[in-house]
């Protein structure tokens, strides 16, 4: 062999070294209902909540301190899966009984096929609550999946004899803790791709969410703990919209603690009981093994030699109240309902142990994705990747973040604000909004005539207790801000845009 076809020969086994090293694992750990507060590296965690596993990809990672990923499961999962939010969500409808539900593939393609056509073998584990058509074969190479809209009767069962699907073939329900049986298949497929060309696993835990059931072996964790009380967890909230004006869905016992005022102990709700420190004590009991697993999906990398090639991503569709704001339950456009942990780690590429300030949206994960692993985006997105910030962290990032929330209304059908209140109102009370986060302050519109807007400083008020917007001193800010509000929902696409009601000041 001469000299020029030993040359040639090098160069093209340099450019395929290249080409895989440009191209990383994709692990994307998506969680329910679970909020920041849950992760001790959090700054908003009780100094008791201990998730080590999770806090070691904060350590070798950059966890960002103000994600606001979705606003409720399913319309955040459509997200994780399209770039878009929920207005631009187009051909879904709920059908049937609930989560019964439907999407067009062609209208709405989901980003695993493209990743599949660029050289990924894509996987999902876990749940699923995105339409019936789990996507297998289109969308995912391997798939194990609950799905809750497909097996409605089953969509209880978050924890325990869920009905299973793997590669599109119904298996019937599989026993065992959900949370581990999810660790564990996790774990067999990274340790089954040593070796191969890169993949994309999207594992989506079923827990945190309610009836927030710990394995047994957790349920006698952090006994003892007390929770303190938020400051408005009690109404009357004066300056704020009716929806929370008023609420509460806890009220005090006996002995004056904050107890849950619907109780459900055979759900498994009440397991200690049914204070708020009850209450918060068994969903951070249900977190533990997510950490565990977490724990385990690690060692799994690392033994096969792929962590240093594999993206970390970790988040979850949104949070959850704790009694702020008189609330138990997520839809709500406060931090304290929905925003999220996020925590992206990837040493080889990006710093770590880095703690991010900029408001991020969930809209942003998914061209984040394209942007690292050099693909092209197939279709228009609402997000904005975020790569830069994972380069340098304490950049200057002022882009706006935009939050809707049209409860079962996806796309088209978001259009026209209904105004019957079957159709407007979620069984939680909370209606139609729009929220516009940049900086400093956040701007809420509620989609119903009549309302009053609000506005927050979250520099002196990060709870969001003290509404700016009937302060004739901030007239000037809300009109800015709605302005930017409706800029970014024209941006997106936003049909109702046109149709925003009149607010009162």
């Amino acid at each position: 062999m001469d000299l020029c076809m030993r040359f040639i020969i090098c160069f093209l086994f340099l450019l395929i070294c290249l080409s895989a090293d440009d191209k990383p694992n994709i692990l994307f750990v998506f969680t329910d209902d679970q909020s920041h507060r849950t992760v001790s590296c959090y700054e908003e965690a009780y100094d008791w909540v201990n998730t080590p596993n999770i806090d070691s990809l904060a350590k070798n990672g950059i966890r960002f301190s103000s994600a606001y990923i979705g606003t409720w499961c399913m319309a955040s999962r459509l997200t994780m899966l399209t770039g878009l939010l929920q207005h631009g969500q187009n051909s879904v409808k709920m059908v049937g009984k609930y989560p019964g539900s439907t999407y067009d593939p062609e209208v709405l393609p989901f980003w695993p096929a493209t990743f599949r056509q660029n050289g990924y073998q894509t996987a999902h584990i876990g749940k699923w609550h995105t339409g019936n058509d789990g996507g297998y074969g289109r969308d995912w190479d391997h798939q194990i999946i609950w799905n809750r809209p497909k097996y409605n009767r089953n969509s209880g069962a978050y924890y325990y004899n869920q009905d299973t699907e793997v590669n599109g073939q119904h298996i019937g329900k599989v026993e065992g803790y959900s949370t581990d049986n999810y660790s564990k298949w996790a774990e067999e497929y990274i340790r089954s791709r040593q070796g191969t060309k890169p993949w994309a696993l999207w594992l989506c835990y079923a827990g945190v969410h309610g009836p927030f059931t710990p394995a047994n072996r957790h349920k006698s964790q952090y006994e003892g703990v007390k929770v303190p009380s938020p400051l408005d967890i009690y109404g009357p909230r004066d300056g704020k919209p009716s929806h929370v004006k008023n609420r509460s869905d806890f009220t005090p016992d006996k002995n004056g603690e904050p107890e849950l005022i619907k109780k459900d102990k055979d759900s498994g709700k009440g397991l200690h009981g049914n204070t708020l420190s009850d209450f918060v004590r068994q969903y951070n009991q249900a977190v533990t093994s997510i950490d565990e697993g977490i724990g385990e999906i690690l060692k799994a990398l690392k033994e096969t030699g792929q962590y240093d090639n594999t993206l970390i991503i970790f988040t979850s569709d949104q949070g959850q109240a704790w009694g702020q704001h008189g609330y138990k339950y997520k839809f709500a456009p406060y931090a304290s309902t929905i925003k999220s942990p996020m925590i992206i780690s990837y040493p080889k590429r990006f710093p770590s142990g880095k703690v991010c300030n900029a408001h991020i949206s969930g809209a942003d994960i998914v061209p984040t994705f394209f942007d690292i692993c050099g693909i092209d985006l197939p279709w228009r997105m609402d997000g904005r990747s975020i790569r830069p910030l994972l380069e340098k962290p304490d950049m200057s990032w002022d882009h706006p973040v935009l939050m809707t929330y049209t409860k079962h209304s996806y796309g088209e059908d978001t259009i026209q604000i209904p105004e019957d209140e079957d159709l407007f109102i979620h069984k939680t009370g909370v209606p139609w909004w729009s929220f516009l986060l940049q900086g400093r302050y956040k701007y809420i519109h509620t989609l119903v005539d009549g309302e009053i807007p609000e506005l927050y400083d979250l520099k002196n008020d990060p709870q969001e207790l003290h509404n700016l917007a009937l302060n004739p001193e901030y007239r000037t800010i809300v009109k800015k801000y709605k302005e930017i509000m409706i800029k970014e929902l024209r941006r997106t696409k936003a049909g109702f845009v046109e149709n925003l009601p009149k607010l009162k000041f």
